[in-house]
């Protein structure tokens, strides 16, 4: 039986289960670390735990979201203010003149979530109805969604199974005079070939607009993702790395995309936006001052956490890569920095006496260490054979085009991806050290006993 949770599902539960990671006030990750992968007690010994052994862990890994008095004072200080509005207070205006800085990028507006995000720079960049969007088809369906909404067309690049990005290499096959936008998505907390993507997007004169919902202070050699294409689009939703509980914001150096995009996500109306003047379509879309004011807390934590995660992820890695049956995902040479919002891997069977993949997550669960398979193939959800079935898509695009879509958006290796994926969430990377040698010492353990546990799976 194959286990299929959502992300969300899966970090929730991690949260959930986790215990306060500090005391309040310590204002970042605890660090608490061993020597090296070779000094850590890493045997693989003792009956596994799903056969009535010890677990290696019985402590929840961290909770989250992380917060303390910075938030609470945050909060009561637009609270008491009387201005909880976009308009009325500061703090939104002063979050994004903060992320644009960080990001390097002239501009940034905030938006009420990742998904308001991409739809507004979409909307901001006129796709539309009749227009292709290259997409991939492993990651999370706000990034479809945004397409379906203005009426556009999702074609999907299949996924490189190394790395878990689009594939870039395969991005200009896919072009057809009716493409209009390239919209990889960084995964994850890395970052796609953007080299390779944004030499496609040169030669045949079609923007980029990079969804970075997953990937807060990720870089591409030195540059922070969201400031290389035309723009890029980032979410703050409860399990993400900076988190409002919902948020979402635009980063861009284009003025005219900026000022469009603030039209949009304020009902149509440019400038001030506080006069009755309906010049564009749009929705309301703002962040509020509460989500404002969260983000500017959460800022001061932001940089510490992420350099916990990016060196624990590293000393896991070098763990795990030992371990036959495991691979830990690839980065491009270009990834100057990953934000690891999640830390992926292939799953191969036949390293763990065939063990499957479902028997292996349970068994490691049963360790202490919750894991999750990942996404489902995206391209052959039925959300997206309805849509195609359509009335207003049979209209726009034809019969004919519609059922081309089915083996024109085939990816067998993101298929295969999909059946190998593991993940664990960014929670898990922004404890102690020790965390790492226990997660790895508890697959070293179920792989050692996988015979026994798969006779006992049948």
């Amino acid at each position: 039986m194959t286990m299929k949770r959502s992300r969300r599902q899966f970090l929730g539960t991690v949260a959930a289960s986790g215990a306060t990671m500090m005391a309040a006030g310590t204002g970042g990750a605890a660090v608490r670390q061993t020597a090296s992968p070779s000094a850590a007690v890493m045997t693989g010994g003792g009956k596994p735990a799903v056969l009535g052994g010890a677990p290696v862990r019985k402590a929840a890994f961290p909770s989250w979201p992380i917060q303390d008095t910075r938030e609470e004072q945050a909060l009561l200080s637009v609270l008491r203010s009387g201005k909880w509005g976009r308009g009325s207070g500061g703090q939104v205006k002063a979050f994004e003149t903060q992320y644009a800085t960080a990001t390097g990028t002239q501009h940034c507006l905030a938006t009420a979530n990742g998904t308001s995000a991409l739809l507004t720079a979409l909307a901001a960049l006129g796709i539309g109805a009749g227009d292709e969007v290259i997409v991939p088809p492993y990651t999370f369906v706000a990034t479809i969604n945004a397409v379906l909404m203005l009426n556009a067309l999702p074609v999907f690049v299949d996924t490189d199974i190394e790395t878990f990005q689009i594939d870039a290499s395969k991005i200009a096959a896919a072009v057809t005079p009716q493409t209009r936008l390239v919209l990889p998505v960084h995964l994850g907390g890395s970052v796609c070939d953007m080299d390779t993507i944004m030499s496609v997007s040169t030669a045949k004169n079609i923007p980029v607009i990079e969804d970075a919902c997953q990937s807060h202070l990720a870089q591409w050699k030195g540059r922070h993702v969201g400031s290389i294409g035309k723009a890029g689009c980032f979410s703050f939703q409860a399990s993400k790395n900076l988190n409002s509980g919902e948020g979402g914001a635009i980063i861009t150096n284009d003025r005219s995309l900026a000022e469009k995009a603030f039209a949009f996500h304020n009902n149509g109306r440019p400038g001030s936006g506080s006069d009755f003047a309906y010049r564009l379509t749009g929705l309301n879309l703002r962040l509020t001052e509460f989500q404002a004011s969260l983000l500017l807390a959460q800022t001061t934590r932001l940089e510490s956490q992420a350099t916990q995660r990016e060196t624990n992820a590293a000393y896991l890695t070098r763990q795990l890569a030992q371990i036959p049956g495991i691979t830990p995902a690839r980065m491009y040479p270009g990834v100057t920095r990953n934000a690891y919002h999640l830390y992926m891997f292939r799953y191969d069977p036949a390293g763990f006496a065939g063990l499957p993949r479902a028997a292996f997550l349970k068994a490691l669960r049963a360790e202490g260490v919750p894991a999750s398979t990942g996404y489902s193939p995206l391209n052959k959800e039925p959300f997206l054979a309805n849509t195609f079935a359509s009335t207003g898509y049979k209209r726009i695009y034809g019969e004919a085009t519609l059922n081309a879509m089915a083996e024109r958006n085939r990816t067998p290796q993101n298929d295969r991806l999909c059946e190998e994926a593991v993940w664990f969430t960014q929670t898990m990377l922004i404890g102690p050290r020790d965390d790492m040698d226990q997660i790895a010492d508890a697959i070293r353990k179920i792989q050692k006993h996988a015979a026994d546990i798969a006779r006992q799976s049948n």
